[in-house]
């Protein structure tokens, strides 16, 4: 199950048919992410928001006084994580963020770079990360992987 929340401030960024494929491929790619591990489902919340809330987060949680493109809280990470492992956690995305890297790194649209961060945070919630550059190349492997799947039509594979 993926829970998606877009705030007032950045709505506007997208129509609203792809806020709703957005929604449709966050869901594919949490439901390729449990078929991988052998789950029918897990819980994902992600939350598109502006520079400001974004920037509250990283600055409370990471204490870096910056806005950032993603974070992710993963509840695997916490205590009692294993209790239940079908709780991966919170994925915040900031669409301003994501509006300039997007003309940056040349990406097609908006929506494309969304759902690029999207997988990012879900692998992390997944317990990827990028210290070095294996793992980087593996963290990278399985957004692609991910981001294949959502764009894919018919039932959902393990990615």
């Amino acid at each position: 199950m993926v829970d998606v929340a877009v705030a007032r401030e950045v709505k506007a960024k997208l129509t609203a048919p792809r806020w709703r494929r957005l929604g449709v491929e966050l869901r594919r790619m949490a439901r390729a992410s449990a078929r991988a591990e052998g789950r029918a489902d897990v819980e994902v919340a992600v939350r598109f928001v502006g520079d400001a809330e974004i920037h509250a987060l990283n600055r409370d949680f990471r204490k870096k006084d910056k806005p950032t493109d993603v974070l992710a809280f993963a509840q695997r990470e916490g205590p009692g994580g294993a209790l239940h492992p079908e709780i991966l956690g919170d994925v915040i995305i900031s669409v301003e963020t994501a509006a300039r890297q997007q003309k940056r790194r040349g990406v097609a649209g908006l929506h494309e770079e969304l759902l690029f961060l999207a997988s990012h945070g879900l692998c992390h919630l997944l317990g990827y990360d990028h210290r070095n550059d294996r793992e980087e190349a593996e963290m990278n492997a399985r957004m692609a992987l991910l981001r294949a799947e959502a764009a894919r039509r018919g039932r959902v594979r393990a990615a």
